[in-house]
């Protein structure tokens, strides 16, 4: 027997900007994003360069729908940052930071794993705010003012973190539920 269709998704109308560049983690990407598009929410995955073609820290290719000079955090309700090495040079655009401090300043889900918490930093964000992330950027966090626990996932207001692809599931689920509960929206 065919399970039967959801006739409403919980995050049916709802839309979440992705950041992608070169040397993104693969998982932390393509996860999020599938369980987001499953809960009815549209992704639209933002890099330099319109129509490119990224390749991730193990080489699955991603290919960005917008460029994100041209991205509005006024059009999404959430910011998925994924992690790997690409946060590291993202974070040197000036559109990216302010990008980020939108989506913080309005109380719109900002969700960063591992090394994806590199941006939020640079954008000025976390003073005060607990999150994780990868233990290699622990100092980072610290120094920039927020609170780091060592867990597989912490979320303060419309701040979402985790540490690495094996908290995935946990991850997504507290931005799903943030987004379906309107918390973060």
């Amino acid at each position: 027997m065919l399970p039967r269709p959801l006739t409403r998704r919980p995050l049916d109308g709802v839309r979440v900007l992705a950041l992608v560049g070169d040397d993104y983690e693969d998982l932390e990407l393509w996860y999020p994003k599938l369980r987001f598009e499953e809960a009815g929410a549209h992704v639209t995955l933002a890099g330099e360069m319109p129509g490119r073609t990224y390749s991730g820290k193990h080489g699955y290719p991603c290919t960005s729908d917008a460029a994100i000079t041209d991205m509005e955090a006024a059009d999404f309700h959430g910011l998925l940052i994924p992690g790997g090495w690409m946060p590291d040079k993202l974070r040197r655009h000036p559109k990216v930071l302010s990008l980020t401090r939108e989506f913080a300043d309005t109380g719109k889900l900002v969700a960063a794993i591992c090394h994806g918490g590199w941006i939020p930093i640079s954008a000025g964000v976390y003073r005060g705010v607990r999150v994780t992330g990868s233990p290699g950027i622990k100092d980072d966090l610290v120094n920039a003012g927020a609170i780091w626990e060592d867990t597989p996932v912490v979320v303060d207001r419309h701040f979402v973190s985790s540490r690495k692809p094996a908290d995935l599931p946990a991850f997504t689920a507290a931005a799903v539920d943030l987004l379906a509960t309107g918390v973060a929206v």
